[in-house]
């Protein structure tokens, strides 16, 4: 039975979701267009202008041919700290007015239009939630692209099946796993040799940020996970418009990031022993990796065993955690007896 979104994503019980878009029948238009990959850029770019527009933070992302992986983070602080003026000037990115003629208003008329929705307090109310919503997000996300494409190919239909699926990560060790999944879909499909080559995804994006940075070097040292490392691994990420993987707020920055004391060295570290793992079947264990899985209070088989069920396609459920007692915390959230662990996850 198809459930209501606003049932399946609860602020009290998660902030972050992997949200999974399939294309209709599961056809490959993902990867067509006039020039391959076309399509798959113009996804890129649209979720970095809507991450500068909503209160809703990209983590992560992988766009394959004939579907879309996605790490997102509701921030609700963010929407309500926003002035009334804010909400209309965002709002009017994502629609900008227009005339009865379907031109761009001028700038006198668009003055106008902004002191008569300040003055339209449903209307803020309406628009100020609707910018701090993940369906909303998603809607500005995959229909210009429908149409888009049908105006390309003179047609009319749906690109995109009508729903979403929308997955609640829990804890600390199931965000870290959905963000290393979400990265290393094009090496578990066959279509990449390593992560940093995946097209699309945002671990490229993460290491293309640090090259134009100039900083490959720091990178290699932060991924040694040593004191000289973490200190390499500093504002790594700024400028970046993704969330950054380190949160290091409790040091020299202002933005949240996923996981303190986990920097992107580490991370990178992290996801190309799984890229072996998922590959290979088996991988040695680096001295950084086994850090990592000591601090979330994990193990490198618990990991592979997540990592398996996640890569075996079968993403059945809609809550994901790394323990039995964070699930009944967020059970008892919902009001309901239990829930039901991602394509049964082990969970200790």
């Amino acid at each position: 039975m198809t459930i209501a979104r606003s049932k399946l994503v609860d602020l009290s019980v998660s902030r972050w979701y992997h949200t999974i878009s399939r294309c209709v029948r599961r056809a490959h238009l993902l990867g067509e267009g006039a020039v391959a990959g076309d399509r798959k850029l113009w996804i890129e770019r649209r979720l970095k202008e809507l991450d500068a527009i909503f209160a809703v933070s990209v983590g992560g992302f992988a766009v394959l041919d004939n579907h879309l992986h996605l790490l997102l983070r509701l921030d609700p602080g963010v929407v309500q700290a926003w002035s009334d003026e804010d909400v209309v000037r965002r709002w009017f990115k994502l629609f900008p007015p227009r005339g009865s003629d379907r031109r761009p208003l001028t700038v006198a008329k668009v003055k106008e239009l902004v002191a008569k929705r300040l003055e339209d307090a449903k209307w803020l109310v309406q628009t100020r939630q609707r910018l701090g919503s993940m369906s909303w997000f998603m809607k500005c996300l995959k229909e210009p692209l429908s149409r888009l494409v049908n105006k390309e190919e003179k047609c009319t239909g749906a690109f995109f099946e009508g729903r979403f699926k929308s997955i609640a990560i829990l804890d600390e060790e199931a965000l870290l796993s959905v963000c290393a999944y979400i990265d290393l879909n094009p090496v578990a499909a066959g279509i990449a040799e390593t992560p940093e080559t995946s097209d699309h995804t945002s671990v490229k994006a993460r290491v293309e940020h640090v090259a134009g940075l100039g900083r490959v070097k720091d990178l290699q040292a932060a991924k040694q996970g040593s004191v000289a490392g973490v200190r390499a691994s500093k504002k790594l990420e700024d400028g970046l418009w993704l969330i950054p993987i380190e949160d290091r707020r409790r040091f020299d920055s202002k933005r949240e990031g996923m996981l303190e004391s986990l920097t992107l060295g580490n991370y990178l570290m992290l996801i190309e022993y799984t890229g072996r793992l998922v590959r290979d079947g088996k991988a040695s264990i680096p001295v950084g990796v086994a850090d990592i899985f000591a601090r979330l209070g994990s193990s490198a088989d618990a990991w592979q065993v997540r990592m398996q069920q996640l890569c075996s396609g079968r993403l059945i459920g809609r809550f994901l955690a790394s323990s039995r007692e964070r699930l009944r915390e967020a059970a008892i959230k919902l009001g309901v007896h239990h829930l039901a662990n991602l394509d049964a996850c082990p969970t200790t």
